[in-house]
């Protein structure tokens, strides 16, 4: 089984988030203005047209929030700071330099108030729905499992999404951070080190640690 599908299973997506702008930027969107690249969108929102800014919530809003749960694992929180984000976005829209790399700049800046917001923290979330997916393998519960679809193949994946979870959650946040960035959010060594303020070998080596950490986990139930 592949690492970015065991990755994904853990940030496990309870539904597409409501429109959080829509007071800010009602009525219909331009026929296709969803349409157009993130260039010509940044562009149409910075030249008056606020509707369009809702073409870029529907395209990226679903990632704004899978990066930050696999970052805080508390379904609530990331909400209210998916929210936050996109409507710090549209706020400063203009200082984003580069239109076209529009998905850099606003998953720069989700990363950062997850990071945050993860420090602000005092006691750790209780256990969300992905733990509880976990749990409910372990007992036989979850149907999500294809392969070998045993009762004991179902405890055995339940047990290694838990272990998968606290390795994750025991990385550090630097080799964290480059991981959700490449495995779910599918970014290029050159974005995370843009994102991550340093080199691309630095991702490298950074991710390579991650996965190393991660693997040794899936081996066990593997091998």
């Amino acid at each position: 089984m592949q690492l970015v599908q065991l990755l994904g299973d853990l940030v496990v997506w309870c539904g597409p988030l409501a429109l959080v702008l829509v007071g800010m930027v009602h009525g219909p969107r331009p026929g296709g203005a969803e349409d157009g690249t993130d260039g010509e969108l940044v562009a149409a929102v910075l030249r008056g047209d606020a509707t369009a800014y809702r073409g870029l919530v529907e395209r990226y809003q679903n990632r704004v929030y899978t990066l930050v749960y696999g970052v805080l694992r508390d379904h609530e929180e990331a909400k209210d700071i998916t929210q936050d984000v996109l409507v710090k976005a549209f706020r400063s829209l203009s200082s984003c330099r580069e239109p076209n790399r529009f998905r850099s700049w606003l998953l720069t800046m989700a990363m950062n108030l997850a990071i945050d917001s993860s420090r602000r923290r005092v006691h750790r979330p209780e256990p969300g729905p992905v733990d509880d997916m976990a749990v409910g393998a372990a007992n036989g519960e979850y149907d999500g499992f294809t392969h070998e679809d045993t009762p004991a193949r179902r405890y055995e994946m339940g047990q290694m999404h838990k272990d998968l979870l606290k390795v994750l959650d025991s990385l550090p946040e630097d080799q964290k951070q480059v991981v959700l960035l490449r495995e779910l959010e599918g970014l290029s060594y050159k974005e995370i080190a843009e994102i991550t303020n340093t080199a691309d070998g630095t991702v490298m080596s950074r991710l390579y640690y991650a996965r190393k950490r991660l693997q040794e986990v899936m081996n066990r139930y593997e091998g």
